[in-house]
């Protein structure tokens, strides 16, 4: 890459002649930064967010990010650019408890140093509990994309999803979702996948699509790790306990809670989900891991998870550090703080750039031999700590469940990928799925993998709503 200058430029590691400073040889074009500015600061007390331990990186201070990093963050992140688009994402613990003044100075901060040519996009993720009429009118004034978190309907988002009283979250949630309809604000969902709701894919899609109106659908699976000194303690969950000092999560141990997703029903839950999509929603509702499956088919990688290397989605915490990953976000993946080193020079670090290619070079001999290698790359780092069918450590948790999708998805994928090659639109699938399903027969095996007959299983509409637990539940296992 050319060395390029950098405008005003002021930390110390790139501060020099003012007239320009020179770009690290090894810098990226661009990257995909989420900032924390309430820290792991939440007002809801979810049971399976580890992400309120984080709190015990910074005892004894308050979580708020100053007027001072909120600028030298927005005006290091225009900086390091050299793509057209930028994106500022906010993130939490929860962004709303910032108030609406923290954002308005962001939006001015982005004026103020947004380069001639230079698009900025503003996302925003929440739990939607404090979005009132003054946010939401913000949100539209400034085109923000709100992710609003919704784990399905009532019976399934309230079993982990719960205040500090333990109460559940979704009538507040849903207020919340009503104001952003009411103004019109741009929204998806991101929902996790857990031991609650792993089994009804099929009827929380439904309930997106048809009850809340998404378009855009983002699921996470939840897997919290342990080890066999911590598994007690991680079950109990992560909210502070009287009696128990709160335990720092950090992405260690072979164990997973009772509330992570069981690593074959994760790839399940996505199938059930597909079959319905690719019948009835292709090109009207984005699913985010069938859209970068697709993409991932014309060699285009747009989802670290799934790229064959990372280290492209650091995290900035509300005191300028910076962390290589957000779900790294601990003592040994601290890359520097931005008051000290400008974020462009940490993220073209000798530390961040092995952080990514580590994700490459540290497959199984499993994964390298699979033949879903190229869509699936071995998955996130964060849940290679299962064993590969050989005994090699480093294998992904969600192994099973992801070749499982990525197989019995792939015909699919390919028949969109060809209709796309042949200039026509991927939805033209859902005619062609049709006139296979009748050539299959009602009492052929349903193409989700699940094992049942197509007529008592994806060749029934009969809408399903019913969310006792499944009586073939499985422990959790990797």
């Amino acid at each position: 890459m050319e060395a390029t200058l950098l405008s005003g430029a002021s930390t110390a590691s790139m501060e020099g002649d003012q007239t320009g400073d020179i770009r690290p040889s090894d810098a990226p074009p661009c990257f995909h930064l989420l900032a924390k500015p309430s820290g792991s600061t939440c007002n809801i007390d979810c049971k399976y967010c580890f992400f309120l331990s984080k709190e015990a990186l910074y005892p004894n201070e308050k979580h708020r990010m100053s007027e001072a990093t909120l600028e030298t963050y927005i005006r290091q992140l225009l900086e390091s650019h050299r793509t057209p688009e930028v994106t500022v994402a906010w993130q939490g613990g929860e962004p709303t408890l910032m108030k609406v003044e923290f954002f308005r100075h962001a939006v001015e901060f982005v004026e103020k140093y947004r380069r001639p040519g230079q698009v900025v996009k503003h996302t925003f993720q929440t739990n939607g509990i404090l979005l009132d009429d003054e946010w939401c009118e913000f949100f539209k004034q400034y085109g923000f994309l709100v992710g609003l978190s919704v784990d399905g309907p009532r019976e399934l988002h309230d079993t982990f999803r719960v205040d500090r009283r333990a109460q559940g979250t979704f009538d507040l949630v849903m207020s919340g979702l009503n104001q952003l309809r009411k103004h019109g604000v741009e929204f998806n969902i991101l929902c996790t996948v857990n031991s609650a709701n792993e089994h009804h894919g099929r009827a929380i899609y439904r309930f997106f699509r048809d009850e809340l109106g998404a378009r855009w659908i983002q699921f996470i699976p939840i897997i919290e790790r342990a080890t066999e000194q911590t598994i007690h303690l991680a079950n109990r969950g992560w909210s502070e306990q009287a009696g128990h000092k709160r335990m720092l999560y950090t992405q260690t141990g072979n164990l997973v809670t009772e509330r992570s997703v069981g690593a074959k029903q994760y790839g399940l839950f996505l199938m059930d989900i597909f079959q319905e999509w690719v019948r009835h929603d292709v090109g009207q509702v984005f699913v985010q891991l069938f859209d970068v499956t697709l993409e991932a088919l014309f060699g285009r990688h747009l989802l670290c998870i799934h790229a064959p290397t990372c280290g492209l989605g650091p995290a900035l915490e509300y005191n300028g550090d910076l962390y290589s990953c957000d779900h790294f976000v601990e003592p040994g993946y601290r890359l520097g703080n931005i008051h000290e080193t400008h974020m462009l020079t940490l993220m073209a670090s000798p530390e961040q750039r092995k952080f990514g290619l580590d994700k490459r070079d540290s497959l199984t001999a499993q994964c390298r031999s699979c033949k879903v290698r190229t869509l699936c790359n071995g998955g996130c780092p964060k849940d290679r700590f299962a064993l590969s069918t050989d005994g090699e450590a480093g294998q992904n948790y969600l192994c099973s469940g992801l070749e499982l999708f990525f197989t019995q998805s792939r015909h699919a994928m390919e028949t969109m990928a060809r209709l796309l090659h042949d200039g026509r639109p991927p939805a033209d699938v859902m005619a062609i799925t049709a006139l296979e399903d009748k050539r299959r027969g009602p009492y052929a095996p349903c193409p989700c993998g699940s094992g049942r007959k197509f007529k008592f299983c994806h060749g029934n509409d009969t809408p399903h709503r019913s969310f006792e637990p499944a009586s073939n539940e499985a422990p959790r296992t990797s």
